[in-house]
């Protein structure tokens, strides 16, 4: 028998460290309900919990903003709803002052409360919003911008009385150019109607607006057509660029129009770079919907109007057609999310949580074999000291 090195307590000792370690790992495991505590359980498990962990909480975010997009999307209908029945109701009215049997008296009686709902469409455009971001003024509609040709420096400058009012989703982005311009822009001083002529002055000049768009991709949009203040050339694919013009073009001209396709707003509907829905929300200006001039003040003007309303109508339906197109999308997505966040949370819940009922299993055993231990190392200790006997 040996005393100066207790060979038995210390593999008893070891041995004890080693449940004892163990027992410890499994409180922690019990107590914080994770199989992987610390990064020494499972590195690449982990890593890739992490990983899981970011993408659940960025689709939860993301999920937010989905439901943000939905809100701007039902605010801006909801206008554009109201909006419609005000042109329902100067079609009315249009449609009265359109009766013979109203004198012109009548009529002006009747323009009063046509007048008063264009100034109420125009207030609303201007001024509806969502979290500060006015919706219906064009500052989400695609952006153009136009220059023409200065023969006198041979560049192109900007021209604020020539403007791009909107163009459809489907032109090419890119410098579009529009060849042998000219058009007669006339504004009446005392009824405020603004208009580009589509005659042919006495002397036999075209006073018409004339001209051939070409975009960026060679497309030729050669069919012009006028409303108010607006110039639409379109296609036979059903694509259109509209100008405003507000004074009158004397000669032919050059006009360069910069299409960029952007301007829409985007909507975050994923979790990564890139995973957005631009939401294109058209201006909602009277130019735009195309009442500007409507009025009932004489029977021509009363007649022309109801066309002129029946145009905005469409206008309104058009761009109503669209959101709900978005909002019919955005909710796909978010049920879309959801279902990823849930099956997303199952998987990272299989690497990280631990199950209780095994690790219980573990614990308990763990617990009995450190008592054992304790037990054994106490006798270890002891039997140096049965040196003693032989030293009677």
């Amino acid at each position: 028998m040996k005393i100066n090195y207790n060979v038995s307590a210390l593999v008893a000792n070891n041995a004890l460290k080693t449940t004892d370690n163990k027992l410890t790992e499994s409180l922690e495991r019990l107590s914080s309900g994770l199989k992987i505590a610390n990064a020494k359980d499972n590195p690449s498990g982990l890593a890739m919990s992490r990983r899981m962990n970011a993408q659940i909480k960025s689709l939860d975010t993301a999920d937010d903003s989905n439901a943000d997009g939905i809100s701007i999307v039902e605010t801006a209908d909801g206008v554009l709803a109201e909006m419609q029945d005000m042109l329902q109701r100067m079609s009315e009215l249009a449609i009265k002052a359109s009766n013979e049997t109203n004198t012109d008296d009548d009529r002006a009686i009747i323009d009063e409360e046509i007048q008063q709902l264009k100034s109420e469409i125009e207030r609303v455009s201007e001024t509806t919003e969502f979290n500060g971001q006015k919706l219906l003024d064009g500052t989400f509609d695609l952006k153009g911008y136009a220059t023409v040709y200065d023969s006198t420096t041979s560049t192109y400058v900007t021209d604020s009385n020539i403007t791009v009012s909107t163009y459809s989703d489907e032109i090419p982005a890119g410098t579009a150019t529009i060849a042998g311009f000219t058009c007669k822009y006339e504004e009446d001083s005392v009824t405020g109607t603004r208009t580009i002529v589509t005659t042919v002055d006495d002397d036999g000049s075209i006073t018409s607006p004339t001209g051939t768009l070409t975009d960026s991709e060679g497309n030729v949009y050669d069919n012009i057509t006028v409303d108010g203040d607006i110039i639409k050339f379109s296609n036979s694919n059903g694509q259109e660029v509209q100008l405003r013009v507000d004074e009158t073009i004397s000669t032919y001209t050059t006009i360069q129009l910069e299409i960029t396709g952007t301007g829409a707003m985007a909507v975050q509907i994923g979790a990564n770079e890139g995973q957005y829905l631009d939401i294109r929300i058209p201006t909602m200006s009277l130019s735009n919907i195309g009442v500007y001039n409507a009025n009932t003040k004489t029977l021509e003007d009363s007649n022309a109007a109801i066309e002129q309303i029946k145009n905005g109508i469409s206008y309104i339906s058009a761009a109503r057609s669209r959101l709900g197109a978005y909002q019919n999308r955005l909710e796909h997505t978010n049920k879309s999310i959801d279902v990823t966040i849930e099956n997303m949370t199952a998987a990272y819940s299989r690497i990280m949580d631990v199950d209780m009922a095994e690790e219980m299993t573990t614990y308990s055993t763990q617990t009995v074999l450190d008592q054992a231990g304790i037990s054994m190392l106490a006798q270890a200790n002891e039997r140096p000291s049965e040196v003693l006997q032989l030293l009677q």
